[in-house]
């Protein structure tokens, strides 16, 4: 039973420290969309997505007002478009059309993005990946509510580097096309390691093969009820600390989970997963980067800082999976720079560079996101920090991502807007230092020795 206490505390959460659903997505497969002609598929995918989609935004509002529960982003995500058009796509200008296909029907349906504009290439390129690969730039700059992914190894298969060489030559390119906005282009796109095939959160959502027909995946956000729970058990033991982080958690998730299944019964589709991930906004008290300060530190970056989020990014997940028998996607803390101003806060401040947030991402949830980086930096490079993230994914066994916006016609220490809760930046710097007799060697980096447990 609930009772009015919990009541209350739920509410305190909503309405004083940023608890929200930060995303409704449901995953919609494509696969049955498959032809050899181009129009046709493009006309499936419409089809098919805005009519399973119909009724996603109207039902996520209702939700809203009844429960009084914010919900932030209804999303959709769909099967990777280099599986989808392989058949009918002869060029990297015909993956465009599927982009603005996509981009179409997320209009359509209202919905604020729309992810799977992917390929999976952790051990090879397909033809039909390469086009579509080489296709992002253009799509990206010509479409609005688009994203895309590229899923380039994996603890299993490896590192393609061929791939990653190619997506640093992708990623400043998409930043030319789209300089007129900050590069903002750059934004919607990211490179994995280990994609989970039910992530709802933008904007590395794509809806994996092994998925059914359509699912719902809930993305739940608390960093400001943690941060304000830590506040009353101020200078406490460890154990208080992890206690009082999982019994957050455990709560947050609760939340998550009545909107899931609300969602799918109400829409007649399966619920899938809760994604119960620490997702900061730009606003004030909604930061990971203060929960980092309240277990002690001055900044985040300072010494201490990666152990610091480990126990936070364990503790939420041994709350959540307490919550509910289906937490799946990412789950844990994210660190992006641009959309947390804690975050911003300490790179400001200089207790946070790249390298140090690189050390970071070996115990958080994603990787390298939303950094903003001068708009001179060599494709290689961009490659040779993508490498690096991949390689703490693949050897870590878990998942990891790079979001780098190189923006054209700024440099170090300018400010880049991107808007709405992809916030600001700083520009920060990168190593000056070659990486480019690397990068350009052919082939893949093998798989670590664990992988090998069958």
């Amino acid at each position: 039973m609930i009772n009015l206490f919990e009541v209350n505390e739920t509410n305190k959460m909503i309405t004083q420290e940023n608890l929200d659903v930060r995303t409704i997505t449901m995953g919609i497969s494509l696969l049955d969309c498959v032809t050899d002609d181009l129009n046709t598929l493009n006309e499936n995918i419409y089809r098919k997505i805005t009519a399973t989609a119909s009724r996603l935004v109207e039902t996520g509002e209702e939700i809203e007002k009844e429960y009084g529960v914010p919900i932030v982003n209804k999303r959709i995500s769909v099967t990777p478009a280099a599986l989808v058009g392989g058949s009918a796509c002869r060029s990297s200008e015909d993956f465009v059309s599927i982009a603005e296909t996509l981009d179409r029907a997320a209009r359509e349906v209202g919905v604020n993005f729309l992810g799977g504009y992917s390929a999976l290439v952790s051990k090879g390129m397909t033809k039909a990946d390469e086009y579509l690969i080489r296709s992002i730039p253009e799509a990206l700059a010509r479409t609005e509510r688009v994203c895309s992914s590229v899923n380039v190894g994996s603890t299993k298969c490896g590192i393609d580097m061929d791939a990653v060489r190619l997506l640093g030559e992708v990623i400043l390119e998409t930043a030319r096309l789209t300089k007129d906005q900050d590069s903002l282009g750059c934004a919607k796109l990211v490179v994995f390691c280990n994609a989970p095939d039910d992530n709802p959160f933008m904007a590395g959502a794509f809806h994996g093969v092994t998925e059914a027909d359509a699912v719902i995946n809930v993305g739940v956000s608390g960093p400001g009820v943690v941060k304000h729970a830590l506040a009353e058990v101020r200078g406490a033991d460890f154990e208080t600390l992890c206690e009082t982080i999982k019994k957050t958690a455990f709560k947050v998730t609760r939340v998550g989970q009545l909107v899931a299944q609300e969602a799918s019964r109400r829409l007649g589709i399966p619920f899938g997963i809760i994604d119960l991930s620490l997702a900061p906004t730009p606003a004030v008290g909604d930061s990971v980067a203060d929960i980092l300060c309240e277990i002690g530190l001055e900044h985040a970056g300072a010494p201490g800082s990666t152990a610091a989020l480990a126990l936070l990014n364990d503790q939420v997940k041994k709350g959540g999976v307490m919550a509910s028998s289906y937490v799946g996607g990412l789950s844990g803390a994210f660190i992006p720079v641009s959309e947390d101003q804690g975050m911003i806060d300490a790179v400001r401040a200089g207790a946070l560079t790249l390298e140090k947030l690189e050390a970071m991402t070996c115990v958080c949830s994603v990787g390298l996101d939303m950094i903003a980086i001068p708009g001179d930096t060599k494709a290689s490079t961009i490659s040779g920090i993508i490498a690096d993230e991949m390689a703490i994914g693949m050897v870590n066994q878990k998942t990891t991502a790079v979001r780098l916006i190189p923006v054209i016609g700024k440099g170090v220490g300018e400010k880049v807007e991107f808007g709405g809760l992809l916030g600001y930046a700083p520009v920060m710097p990168v190593n000056p230092f070659s990486c480019d007799a690397f990068v350009s060697r052919r082939g893949r980096i093998p798989a670590p020795i664990h992988s090998f447990r069958n």
